[in-house]
């Protein structure tokens, strides 16, 4: 039975992101400096192609959680593309992870947390990704490169989220081997 309200609940989530799309955000650019392996901007690309088109290791958020105007856009999308609807309005979980405990599943880095948003967790496990913790609620993370418009909202999100986080200091990133 639990089954199918995840299931239920996660399909009304994706039909409200693909009929009202994400809030639009407040405009902030990049830090400086800020590049990726490609040619095209990350504001230009969807998550995949960002992903795809740079080497493991490399995908760098280009804002600081600092930044009161990126989260504050970050948070618009993170509630307009459904993420609320299964990890909670702050990120503090629901009938999936918190995402502000300092359990990363999968690590905590950058490059990992982008890959697992855009591919989901099994596309994740087949690039060579494997669990690094246990969380209470694991269910797996679906694709979502192509429901989040841009690479550049995506970086936005994850901002919000660094900027909820909880968990011990020292992890923010990721902690090695936990």
């Amino acid at each position: 039975m639990k089954g199918y309200f995840f299931i239920s609940v996660f399909l009304m989530a994706m039909a409200s992101a693909f009929a009202n799309g994400p809030a639009a955000p407040a405009a902030s650019a990049p830090q400086a400096g800020a590049q990726t392996a490609s040619k095209t901007p990350a504001n230009t690309k969807t998550p995949v192609q960002l992903a795809d088109s740079t080497p493991k290791g490399q995908l760098k958020d280009p804002y600081s959680d600092k930044d009161a105007a990126v989260v504050a856009a970050g948070k618009q999308l993170y509630e307009g593309t459904a993420c609320s609807g299964c990890h909670g309005g702050g990120g503090g979980g629901d009938m999936c992870p918190p995402l502000t405990n300092g359990v990363w599943i999968y690590g905590g880095d950058n490059d990992t947390l982008f890959r697992l948003v855009t591919y989901g967790s099994q596309v994740l496990q087949s690039k060579g990704y494997t669990r690094q913790a246990q969380e209470n609620v694991v269910a797996p993370m679906p694709a979502m490169g192509e429901i989040v418009k841009t690479a550049d909202d995506l970086w936005k999100i994850l901002t919000f989220v660094r900027s909820r986080y909880d968990g011990p200091p020292q992890c923010k990133y990721g902690c090695k081997g936990s």
